[in-house]
This record gives C-alpha cells, sequence and structure tokens, in this order.
C-alpha cells in the first residue's frame, strides 16, 4: 500500500495527556500521540494506513483528501 493518499494533519499538544495530538480531519476517528512532534508524527503515518487498511478489508469507502486549514 504504497500509494497513501496525503491527508491534512492537524498536530496540537495536550496538557491534559501531555503529549502530541494528531487528527486526521478527512478520516473520522483517525487519531495518534506522540511525545515528541517525530514521535506523533510517525505514529500518525501507521494510524493512517491501519485506517485506510480497516476500510478496504470492511468494504468502506476511502475518503479523498479534502480537508483545508480555516483558521491557525
Amino acid at each position: 500500500m504504497d500509494n497513501i493518499p496525503k491527508y491534512a494533519v492537524i498536530i496540537y499538544w495536550s496538557n491534559e495527556d501531555n503529549c502530541y495530538l494528531a487528527e486526521v480531519p478527512d478520516l473520522p476517528g483517525c487519531m495518534a500521540d506522540g511525545k515528541t512532534l517525530h514521535e506523533v508524527g510517525a505514529n500518525i503515518d501507521v494510524i493512517i494506513r491501519e485506517w485506510i487498511e480497516r476500510a478496504t478489508l470492511d468494504g468502506d469507502p476511502i475518503p479523498e483528501p479534502n480537508a483545508k486549514l480555516v483558521h491557525a
């Protein structure tokens, strides 16, 4: 599965969880965490692949990348 679409990823620090969190707006429920930016980036890459694999196995559609940052 080398042709993974490039999805927008939102990364932010969570004081509550004491780690970085990453969310993929185009893939419902697709989230990862990590103690460093490098770690959360690596983790979200894995989770995106797993999200797509699961959706494929379940016969669910894979959304096209669509999210755009409106405000930062």
